[in-house]
Formats: C-alpha cells, sequence, structure tokens
C-alpha cells in the first residue's frame, strides 16, 4: 500500500516518536526523556516550525505520544472519532505548503503553534488518510511478546508483523529454539 508521501513521512515520525517508550526501545529505557532527544528526533524527520526546547515542550510532546500510541491501535471508527478532536481542538485549517527543499504537502495548523499541537495535527492528518483508504489494519502493535512497539505496514502483502529487525530476530530465534527441542 502506498500513501501520499507526506502520509507515509508522517506514519514513519509516529511510529518513532511512540516507540521512545521503554519497553519499545533497544535501550530498554524511555529515549525521549530530554530536550536534545526530542530535537535530535525532529530533526531526522525534518518535523518545522516553532520549538521551544523547554521541559513543558517535552511532557506535551510526551504525552502526546502517549495519545497517538493509544488513537494507533483503536478501532477504525473510534480513531476516527479521537482524530475529529484533535483537529477541531486545534482549529485545523488543511492546506498545501512547500518549504524546505519539500515538495507540495499537507499542514494544517500555524508553524508558530505549540509543538505538541503540530504534532497531533500532523498525525491526525496522516491518519485521515489511512481511514478513508480502509488500510486501518496496516496500524500494528508488534507482535514481540515483549514488545510494546508499534508498527506500519506499507508492504505490497501487508505481511510485516515486527516493529523492527530486532524483535523478528528475537521471535525467530524463540520460535527455532522451541522447535529444536521438541
Amino acid at each position: 500500500m502506498h500513501f501520499a508521501p507526506d502520509t507515509e513521512a508522517s506514519l514513519a515520525f509516529t511510529v518513532d516518536l511512540a516507540n521512545t517508550v521503554d519497553g519499545a526501545t533497544k535501550s530498554g529505557v524511555d529515549e525521549l526523556a530530554t530536550t536534545a532527544q526530542l530535537t535530535a528526533l525532529l530533526v531526522i524527520h525534518r518535523f518545522s516550525g516553532r520549538l521551544d526546547q523547554t521541559e513543558t515542550e517535552l511532557a506535551e510532546v510526551r504525552a502526546t505520544r502517549e495519545r497517538l500510541r493509544h488513537v494507533w491501535l483503536l478501532g477504525r471508527d473510534d480513531a476516527a472519532l479521537e482524530l475529529n478532536t484533535m483537529l477541531q481542538s486545534a482549529r485545523a485549517l488543511p492546506r498545501l505548503m512547500r518549504h524546505d527543499g519539500l515538495d507540495w504537502h499537507l499542514h494544517a495548523t500555524d508553524p508558530a503553534a505549540p509543538l505538541a499541537e503540530r504534532i497531533r495535527v500532523e498525525v491526525a492528518l496522516a491518519l485521515v488518510d489511512v481511514i478513508r483508504t480502509g488500510e486501518t489494519g496496516r496500524l500494528r502493535a508488534c507482535a514481540a511478546e515483549d514488545c510494546t512497539g508499534i508498527l506500519v505496514d506499507l508492504s505490497r502483502n501487508s505481511s510485516k508483523r515486527f516493529c523492527s529487525i530486532r524483535c523478528g530476530n528475537r521471535m525467530n530465534t524463540i520460535a527455532f529454539r522451541q522447535r529444536s527441542a521438541g
């Protein structure tokens, strides 16, 4: 399944943001504990607009991370209601933008709006596309028993089960050992 490039970028950002929680990280600790870690994530994903780099902003983004993790795993109708709430509370007004070497893509908040609000709205716009195309089944929790990660499956046959190669390899090793022992 292929979505618009900005939708895929927002979905990838959401997965990376959501998977900074302990239980989903390689390090086993929360990887969004400092403003520097937040800034690094935003730079990697070319997130534009206002960045205060304060503890308050970090706390708001961490709360947004939890809200997005929740929405990710909701059923289609419940997710749609939650997305409508996010978009309405931000008074989102979609418009096409081109900036920073990126081609036309959607934004729905002012670049000076608080970071957490901009994140919620950008992700909500991407999830609207997922819902409208009937592809919410591509938004999943990692199948690894000991992982709290999430993933977006953009493969042609919709067969992705793990949030990372690390989780896939670990679960395959466990399955191999169980078959060998039996």
